[in-house]
């Protein structure tokens, strides 16, 4: 974990209310892993640091895919390149990818597919095949990395199927080695009922609110069926069905 002072290569709308970040940030980039996040100063208003899912990396540089929903990212959507910004990281526990399974299932729901990106695009320059079901609610949807199969849902019926992309899941579980997901707590929860997962290994990564971003102020804490858990420290990524998701507030 460093403290760094990163510059803005970029900072583009590339959804509505969605920006894509790239900032030159070699320290924490050539650490970093998919499933990790950093801790994000946005600006002197707000107290805490804004967590936010690295989505790619690519030499000494590292891209942030936020959705503005608050003064603080709305501030990080402001900046310019050129400016710098206060950055803490990389934290959390990552994905785990296996080295014998070759076929992946990813399930994205809407800005969930920030982390996905960067573990499906890893995974297919490993040699993996990558299965990624992504849903959202209308046709404005983010690119899927080169390599990857994109089976699409929007609840609007717009693109591919209409209805939830977790109605999907039964369809594309068959052959396939190990299951990730990331996407809104109601996506994940009604995962955790679905009678084909009960039994499976699904990692997922839980997006919470936090405090510090590194296990000391305790504001993310949830319980697991091994106790007391913190989605800074222990997490973001932990297994579907270990999570007590009658505790969660959603």
């Amino acid at each position: 974990m460093k403290q760094v002072i990163a510059a803005i290569i970029s900072n583009s709308e590339v959804l509505p209310h969605v920006y894509l970040m790239w900032l030159e940030c070699p320290s924490i980039s050539q650490e970093a892993r998919p499933g990790q996040f950093v801790m994000v100063r946005c600006g002197e208003e707000t107290v805490l640091r804004r967590p936010l899912s690295i989505h790619q990396t690519g030499d000494d540089r590292l891209a942030l895919l936020y959705a503005v929903i608050g003064k603080g990212t709305q501030w990080l959507a402001a900046r310019q390149p050129g400016d710098e910004i206060d950055v803490l990281g990389p934290l959390g526990n990552g994905f785990t990818v296996l080295p014998e399974p070759q076929n992946l299932l990813l399930v994205a729901g809407g800005i969930g597919i920030a982390p996905l990106y960067y573990l499906a695009d890893m995974a297919v320059k490993d040699g993996k095949q990558v299965t990624l079901l992504y849903g959202t609610a209308n046709k404005d949807r983010y690119p899927v990395p080169a390599g990857v199969t994109e089976v699409a849902s929007t609840e609007d019926g717009s693109v591919g199927y209409r209805g939830m992309i977790t109605e999907l899941i039964p369809q594309y579980l068959e052959g396939a080695d190990q299951v990730f997901a990331c996407g809104p707590l109601p996506m994940l929860q009604n995962m955790a009922n679905m009678p084909e997962l009960k039994e499976r290994s699904v990692q997922i990564s839980l997006e919470m609110r936090m405090g510090c971003g590194f296990g000391v102020c305790y504001s993310c804490t949830i319980k697991t069926g091994h106790g007391l858990k913190q989605v800074c420290k222990d997490g973001p990524v932990f297994e579907l069905n270990d999570i007590i998701w009658e505790e969660i507030r959603i």
